[in-house]
């Protein structure tokens, strides 16, 4: 179990990860002053593989109430929101409640978001129960709901008191949620962590069969990066853009399929691919450390296929992406495994070369070439 500080400009606050974490939230919990009460915010579907060992985590030292939310990220909406702050409402919570987000990374951006304006502001706590908000979402501070034109374009910079991640709640995830995460371990290798990107290539399959030491070390390796980088860049405005690989086409294919066809991790996998393709096109990447990126992604197994979604409709949202500068796409690149460079513009015609070149590689995984 690893305890790491982030640096924020609202307070400092700790991310506790490792196996056995879970038993980290009660004492966590009590050291929260003048807390009037626990608002635990969740899906029914995460509530029923998790409610005892959440209830037991917390306790008896706080009353507590149980808000259900639904957690497709067709549901990560304003209208999601606003019955969360309702609920809370009914219930009574004050100005120093807490909200405890218990879920995948819609369950955290959307109690998130709830939480930094309901009554202008109560106490967020993170218990992340899936590998991309254990390693990622869960992590930094940001929080948000889509909207039609786009993903996570409202939103708010809103840190918690702490986030508990325990791998243990791993084992009850589904199988294609859990390949999904893998996607976003992936990313951590390729921006900046070498070691990991080369753990991932030599043990693939201990970490698919979710072998408990494997995990554990993952974790804490994207969990160390991604601390560095949103203590150093809390606010996205230099550093923190890195994370953002796979991101702008990802999120782009998430709004062009209504967030209803591929998992938050697919999408990026898939925008990996088109980042790297287009690294290679603008001679940013060698071929060999392409095929290395673009080999660990098909590694982890098929991405579902883009078949009938047309380029120009994956186009269009990238210009709404809260990333672009005046309706300039900025992209990440990878320049080698551990190295990228962020805010890459690129001309239009060679990003659909780089669309048409990871379909290919994809389908020639499919193919087994």
């Amino acid at each position: 179990m690893e305890t790491l500080t982030i640096r924020s400009g609202a307070g400092d606050y700790q991310v506790v990860c490792g196996l056995g974490a879970l038993g980290r939230l009660r004492p966590m919990l009590k050291r929260v002053k003048d807390c009037t009460g626990i608002f635990v915010v969740t899906s029914r579907r995460v509530w029923s593989h998790c409610e005892s060992r959440i209830a037991s985590a917390i306790g008896r030292a706080h009353a507590r109430r149980v808000i259900f939310m639904n957690d497709a990220e067709s549901a990560k909406n304003l209208a999601t929101v606003q019955g969360i702050c309702r609920e809370l409402t009914r219930a009574g919570a004050d100005r120093r409640s807490v909200v405890v987000a218990v879920g995948g990374g819609v369950v955290g951006d959307v109690a998130g978001f709830a939480a930094a304006n309901y009554l202008r502001g109560v106490r967020l706590v993170h218990v992340p129960t899936t590998l991309v908000a254990q390693i990622d979402s869960a992590i930094g501070g940001k929080t948000g709901v889509n909207l039609p034109e786009g993903k996570n374009l409202v939103g708010a910079f809103y840190p918690p008191q702490f986030v508990v991640g325990d791998p243990e709640f791993l084992r009850t995830l589904p199988a294609r949620q859990f390949r999904s995460g893998l996607y976003e371990v992936i990313k951590y290798g390729v921006i900046g962590d070498s070691e990991l990107f080369e753990m991932l290539e030599n043990n693939m399959k201990a970490v698919l069969r979710r072998d408990g030491k494997a995990l554990e070390w993952i974790i804490r390796k994207c969990v160390q990066v991604k601390v560095m980088v949103v203590s150093r860049d809390e606010k996205e405005t230099g550093l923190r853009q890195i994370l953002n690989f796979g991101h702008t086409f990802g999120h782009a294919l998430e709004t062009a399929t209504r967030y209803r066809r591929f998992l938050h991790g697919e999408a990026v996998g898939w925008g990996m691919l088109v980042a790297t393709s287009a690294a290679v096109a603008a001679r940013r990447i060698d071929a060999h450390e392409s095929m290395r990126i673009a080999g660990l992604i098909l590694k982890i197994g098929p991405l579902p296929e883009c078949r009938g979604i047309s380029t120009a409709r994956v186009l269009k949202p990238m210009q709404s992406d809260k990333k672009s500068r005046g309706g300039s796409v900025r992209w990440v690149l990878p320049h080698r495994v551990g190295d990228v460079e962020w805010g890459v513009e690129l001309d239009p015609s060679l990003v659909r070369w780089a669309i048409a070149r990871a379909a290919n590689w994809a389908a020639g995984m499919r193919e087994g070439k």
